[in-house]
């Protein structure tokens, strides 16, 4: 063949697409149905079931709603910040406000990223790292350790204190306006930085520009209050309040869960990285002067071990993967055969998880928590995921994943370190490869 596309190729390509009936079945169904809808096998769809061995004692039953915002790592980060609540205080349900964990991370994120521009005014505008920088500089998603950055930092309050808005549920005009402000920002200090400005100035006029988007967020989110009173009732009816708490008050002294004894695993096998490795990220993360991103590379084996131990002791597990991909989310079921896309297409689809990283067909997109996982001769089958997107899907909200689905497309898990063995924890003793911030593991889940 040819540079070009010929009108004999054209020819060519239409006689063997005429030589397969399936591919005229397949457009037929295809004109009037969702492709999801006609894909389906019927023998996976009927394998569905929402029963598992082993399911942590204190599963919420009522899951929460992220919305149209792309919270999901800092949601499924308080849901499991939330069963430590429950069990001291004896709660049926609780919710810590979302709204809140979103003003800290949008403000601190701001200031992220303005430091990061100071730090690289002798780049050119439009090089690679200016334009990664400035293209989504507050984007609602996020990764484990920028999480526990927050938490450390600003504490947390009940949702009470702080209730969702129109605009933490509906984020996107929100983050468009601050970004618009913050790109404007971007270039006053470049232009500052080019006429002489020392860096202290630039660090004064930065703190003015903070000051207007903490109004910007205050006219979205609201204000954060300074205290407040939490009140409750617990499952025998018993009345309990505390009075002017603080986030960190709220923190420190009512959640009983030590995040920082927690580190971070991924499933990463590209050619460019090796297992058993520690790595951090470039350019990433939200409260300057807070923990670096840190993972530690490891088989896909050790990760599901870690995270049936840690089930099976009754903690469930922060998790990022890549939802979007053999998902039905009416169902809420990700299973590797829910689909025959193959069959449909009269084609083979080839590449392995290397391969879809590599070649960007693949990457973390969503955080969640496992809370069961069946197990079968000793082997893990299935698990049961509890989401952020409402009851709505799945088992009122909790997801259905297979073993296989697992293997391919969950890139992260978060393991206390109780559960993980000296060689995996002396990875996380090592110096940390740093990756480029457009590396696939520099992705946000959302």
């Amino acid at each position: 063949m040819q540079a070009a596309i010929s009108k004999t190729n054209i020819k060519v390509f239409q006689k063997a697409y005429k030589s397969s009936p399936t591919n005229k079945l397949s457009r037929n169904a295809l004109t009037r149905s969702s492709m999801l809808d006609v894909a389906m096998d019927w023998d996976a769809f009927r394998r569905v079931d929402h029963t598992y061995s082993h399911v942590i004692p204190n599963e919420m039953k009522k899951v929460t709603n992220q919305k149209a915002s792309g919270r999901c790592w800092g949601f499924a980060g308080l849901n499991l910040m939330r069963f430590a609540v429950c069990d001291k205080y004896n709660l049926k349900n609780f919710e810590f406000s979302q709204n809140y964990f979103m003003f800290c991370d949008k403000l601190e994120k701001s200031n992220y990223f303005l430091e990061n521009i100071l730090a690289t005014l002798d780049e050119s505008f439009d090089s690679r790292l200016m334009m990664w920088l400035l293209s989504a500089p507050i984007n609602d998603g996020g990764q484990w350790d920028m999480f526990v950055n927050l938490m450390e930092k600003y504490g947390v309050m009940p949702q009470s204190a702080m209730p969702e808005s129109f605009q933490s549920s509906q984020s996107r005009l929100m983050n468009r306006f601050v970004t618009r402000k913050l790109r404007e920002y971007a270039s006053q200090l470049r232009e500052m930085y080019s006429n002489g400005a020392k860096l202290t100035e630039l660090r004064k006029e930065k703190e003015n520009m903070l000051a207007v988007v903490y109004n910007m967020l205050c006219i979205c989110l609201g204000t954060p209050p300074e205290s407040f009173d939490w009140q409750f009732r617990d499952k025998k009816k018993k009345f309990k309040r505390f009075n002017n708490l603080t986030a960190l008050d709220f923190y420190n002294k009512h959640v009983d869960i030590a995040l920082k004894d927690k580190v971070c695993l991924i499933h990463c096998p590209m050619s460019n990285k090796e297992m058993n490795e520690h790595y951090t990220v470039s350019y990433l993360g939200n409260v300057t002067g807070g923990g670096d991103i840190s993972y530690g590379n490891v088989e896909i084996d050790v990760m599901k071990r870690a995270a049936v131990k840690s089930i099976k002791a009754g903690e469930a597990v922060w998790f990022g993967c890549d939802v979007g991909k053999m998902f039905h989310r009416d169902l809420g079921v990700m299973d590797m055969n829910l689909y025959d896309f193959e069959l449909l297409f009269n084609t083979k689809f080839k590449m392995d998880k290397q391969a879809k990283l590599e070649y960007g067909d693949s990457v973390m997109t969503h955080a969640m928590l496992l809370t069961a996982v069946n197990m079968k001769g000793g082997q893990s089958t299935k698990w049961r995921i509890e989401n952020s997107w409402g009851e709505k899907g799945g088992d009122k909200g909790y997801m259905l994943m297979t073993d296989e689905w697992f293997d391919e497309y969950t890139y992260e898990v978060v393991i206390d370190k109780k559960y993980l063995g000296k060689k995996v924890l002396d990875i996380f003793d090592r110096e940390p490869v740093v990756l480029n911030p457009w590396d696939p593991m520099g992705s946000l889940a959302r």
